[in-house]
């Protein structure tokens, strides 16, 4: 999570137009499922990747081409399976001939170089090709042989994961969970969805979306969403907040003390903060408050805490521990 290089901000009131504009234009192909669509756009304003777990069927991949559209953004996909190898999503050198019958080696860039890169169901990946996308998501760059080559700017990570077949899959590992911005879950859709879903998937046309933001855009709220003041207790809060995920801390509640192997690494508070700046900006607000923080509490920490045996055998999850955090710490 870095700051957009010698990017102007732009000011709040053109901030809450373009945002709004994005939202508009993806309601017209995405149905409902307006907090995971904020979601979404808080992390990319954040520079910061996505992982996506739901069911098969709603509309993961949907979401991530239509923000590539809306956004102007260079698109690709990679589908995971347990025989891609990491030279399929970085690339690779093959041998080509010239024009006068000589050889020599030339890389083909893999399908990561690329602004946004829907990782489909990237838990079904050996842990060596997960492993491929580690320097990327954090360094912006790849390193194939013995040449490093950066990734075009910006560069978003969208992954997803099906939690239901988990036979022959590999979890991934705490560290590249960590890279994840965000983890959203994305929910079932109810019956008045389901319906409309229906109506405009099968019917005779389909909606047009148009160019409404840009890759400077992102840029610029981004530089400005990292400008919004936060007071020093709201920053205190912050920190109670992510001290309290760790079993071994005094701040921690019993649930956490309980359940919780691990806690939340820096990295969740850099998330925390920088995405309740985001949301206070999108609130019409241009300083962050408490509200912020618990409000996006869950997606920030619910894969940055690691749970233990108990909590299987409870069956507790990970936005569980977080309610009990925020209520402990309210």
């Amino acid at each position: 999570m870095r700051a957009a290089e010698l990017t102007p901000a732009m000011e709040p009131e053109r901030f809450q137009a373009l945002a709004r504009a994005i939202e508009e234009e993806l309601g017209k192909l995405i149905v409902g499922q307006q907090d995971l669509v904020r979601s979404v756009l808080i992390a990319l304003i954040a520079g910061g990747h996505v992982l996506l777990e739901g069911q098969p069927g709603l509309g993961k991949t949907v979401l991530v081409r239509s923000l590539a559209r809306v956004l102007d953004l260079s698109f690709s996909r990679v589908q995971f399976t347990p025989d891609l190898m990491p030279a399929d999503v970085t690339g690779t050198h093959i041998v080509t001939e010239d024009e006068s019958g000589r050889r020599r080696f030339e890389f083909q860039p893999g399908p990561i170089f690329a602004n946004l890169l829907l990782a489909d169901e990237i838990n079904r990946a050996t842990p060596k090709t997960q492993s491929a996308l580690l320097e990327a998501m954090q360094e912006r760059q790849v390193t194939v042989g013995e040449r490093t080559r950066p990734l075009p700017r910006p560069f978003f990570v969208l992954a997803t994961q099906n939690p239901i077949e988990l036979e022959g899959t590999y979890p991934l590992p705490e560290a590249q969970l960590d890279r994840f911005f965000f983890k959203l879950l994305v929910p079932f859709p109810g019956p008045t969805e389901l319906a409309e879903i229906a109506r405009r998937t099968t019917g005779a046309t389909e909606a047009e979306l148009q160019v409404v933001a840009g890759a400077d855009d992102l840029a610029q709220m981004g530089a400005l969403a990292r400008e919004v003041p936060v007071a020093e207790a709201v920053m205190e809060q912050a920190v109670s907040l992510l001290l309290a995920t760790h079993p071994e801390r005094p701040e921690a509640p019993e649930e956490v003390r309980r359940y919780v192997r691990w806690g939340a690494s820096p990295r969740g508070l850099q998330s925390l903060v920088l995405a309740g700046r985001i949301r206070a900006l999108l609130e019409g607000r241009y300083n962050l408050a408490v509200e912020d923080l618990r409000a996006v509490a869950a997606p920030a920490l619910r894969h940055r805490v690691f749970l233990n045996f108990e909590a299987d055998a409870a069956a507790v999850d990970a936005d569980q521990v977080v309610a009990a955090i925020l209520e402990a710490t309210a």
